[in-house]
């Protein structure tokens, strides 16, 4: 499957484009550059690692809108954005921020850590674009109600501290059965460098892995 469309800067800093264009972010962070292409911005929640308003001032513009999760308006307003541009959603919910692009969020946290509580309602996203449906896991543990998702495309955290490490996403990939699988959210902030590999080893050989880290 053709995964080009997908890139990552670092860590869990991803980028979609849509075929006719759209740019999507998901918690960009990290950046040397500044694009100023995003139509759209995803955060999952407020840990500095994913909602960095310094780097969404440097992919955004004054057309860019937003999904976060709905406990984080109150940060997302105190960066200094406008709550007029942005979407905030709970678990379970769905909108369609733009034209052709549905997001649906989905739950992400800790099941015995406390780094982010479910009290928190954090989330990860599930894409429709085009005719692909990606899942980006955002921070969280293999949790039962994530295995059910319909997806194309999983990335998943594999750094381990404070997500799923390297085995356990394989494991959480295994019982999601993706096209694709792409391992994220390890070798800088979490996590080694070899922890892509090590989650690669692991999973199925029906399901392609694919790097962008």
């Amino acid at each position: 499957m053709d995964t080009s469309f997908i890139t990552i800067n670092t860590h869990s800093s991803i980028r979609l484009e849509a075929k006719q264009g759209t740019v999507i972010y998901v918690d960009p962070y990290g950046f040397k550059t500044e694009p100023h292409d995003a139509d759209l911005v995803l955060v999952t929640h407020t840990h500095f690692d994913h909602l960095s308003p310094e780097d969404i001032a440097k992919v955004g513009t004054d057309r860019t809108v937003f999904v976060l999760p709905a406990s984080a308006k109150s940060d997302f307003v105190s960066a200094g954005f406008a709550q007029k541009d942005a979407t905030f959603l709970v678990p379970g919910e769905c909108a369609t921020p733009l034209p052709g692009i549905e997001v649906q969020a989905v739950p992400a946290y800790n099941v015995s850590k406390a780094f982010h509580p479910k009290k928190n309602a954090w989330v990860g996203y599930v894409i429709q674009m085009d005719d692909v449906r990606v899942y980006v896991a955002g921070d969280t543990d293999d949790l039962p109600e994530n295995r059910s998702i319909d997806c194309d495309v999983a990335l998943v955290p594999a750094g381990g501290t404070y997500t799923m490490d390297a085995r356990e996403a394989a494991a959480f990939v295994n019982a999601l059965r993706p096209a694709v699988a792409i391992p994220e959210h390890y070798g800088t902030v979490a996590g080694s460098p070899g922890d892509g590999k090590t989650f690669a080893s692991l999973v199925d050989p029906s399901i392609e892995v694919v790097f962008k880290l």
